[in-house]
């Protein structure tokens, strides 16, 4: 409250306030700050990842977010049940969102996808849900690589098997062909399955790709990588506040998941450019606590447990005994 009133401010805004405001404002302006700031953001990541090709890599995922229907009548899901879906692309450059569609939620993830248009040798991962072989041999015909999980009825001949190394988690390297008529005649090209065995779950794993020049462990270790933009959704939904919304409406809603998106962009950077090694949770409980606090940011990314108070200027008053 001490901080509201040096802000000249009587009190917190009320909910209603904010409610009518973002009823009534474009969200189109928060959606065009959000590519603006992802620029800013490029340009301090760079457009390098961690693995040693330089094929731009991305994932696409898809996380709904569940609604009352009887409050946000315009999200329709199922009969009785609400939702909308955020559909994401992740550049592994950074682990930055290179974009971001919100649909109703009836809305499938693989209709986003096959809307997309990748340049010629993007190496695309996305779970197997997401797999339609005429998408899949469209990408092969234009040398775009994607790497996902294979279907467990999927039916395919191996053409060649290629040699592992021993005593690794790695099963199987083989070359296949589709054997089903429908997904032969949608992808009729030479594909490949990289089999491992996950010791934490005692299991093994079979990985789907098109990219027959890759070593099989860098296959599977970008599959692995796949689980950011697992991280990336549940970093927005437990630090950021898009599963409750200020207002009922569409604009409000798209309102609030924009500026959530355009803070999570804000922390990545402020955490790149520290030279302290923050958790993304950390920083956002300290930044919360000290949101209205006069620091210089700079200073305070870097150590913000050992802030020396700044010299008082004054004069000494001398005793004239």
């Amino acid at each position: 409250s001490g901080k509201l009133r040096h802000l000249g401010l009587s009190q917190a805004p009320r909910r209603s306030t904010l409610a009518y405001a973002n009823e009534h404002r474009s969200w189109q302006l928060y959606e065009k700050l959000f590519y603006h700031l992802l620029d800013i953001c490029k340009g301090q990541f760079g457009n390098k990842h961690k693995f040693h090709f330089k094929n731009k890599l991305l994932s696409f995922d898809a996380s709904t977010i569940k609604l009352c229907l009887s409050a946000f009548n315009w999200a329709k899901f199922r009969r009785t049940k609400g939702a909308i879906k955020l559909h994401l692309i992740l550049d592994h450059a950074g682990y930055l969102p290179e974009f971001v569609n919100v649909t109703p939620g009836n809305v499938h993830e693989v209709n986003i996808l096959k809307q997309q248009v990748f340049d010629p040798g993007t190496i695309v991962i996305f779970d197997r849900g997401l797999i339609e072989y005429a998408m899949m041999g469209r990408w092969t015909k234009n040398d775009i690589f994607f790497v996902t999980r294979l279907k467990a009825n999927a039916v395919y001949d191996v053409i060649h098997s290629r040699n592992v190394t021993p005593d690794s988690n790695l099963l199987k390297d083989q070359i296949i062909q589709l054997k089903g008529f429908y997904s032969k005649q949608n992808c009729p090209y030479d594909l490949r399955i990289v089999e491992i065995w996950l010791n934490d779950k005692q299991q093994s794993m079979m990985i789907l790709t098109n990219n027959l020049e890759l070593p099989a462990e860098t296959i599977a270790a970008i599959y692995k990588d796949r689980w950011q933009i697992e991280l990336f959704f549940k970093a927005i939904k437990q630090n950021l506040k898009i599963k409750t919304f200020v207002g009922t409406s569409f604009n409000a809603v798209m309102i609030q998941i924009w500026t959530a998106l355009i803070a999570i962009l804000i922390l990545k950077y402020l955490k790149a450019k520290s030279k302290l090694c923050w958790s993304l949770s950390n920083l956002i409980c300290l930044l919360r606590l000290n949101l209205l606090t006069y620091q210089d940011l700079w200073q305070w990314i870097d150590n913000p447990y050992n802030q020396e108070s700044p010299p008082v200027a004054g004069t000494q008053v001398c005793f004239n005994l």
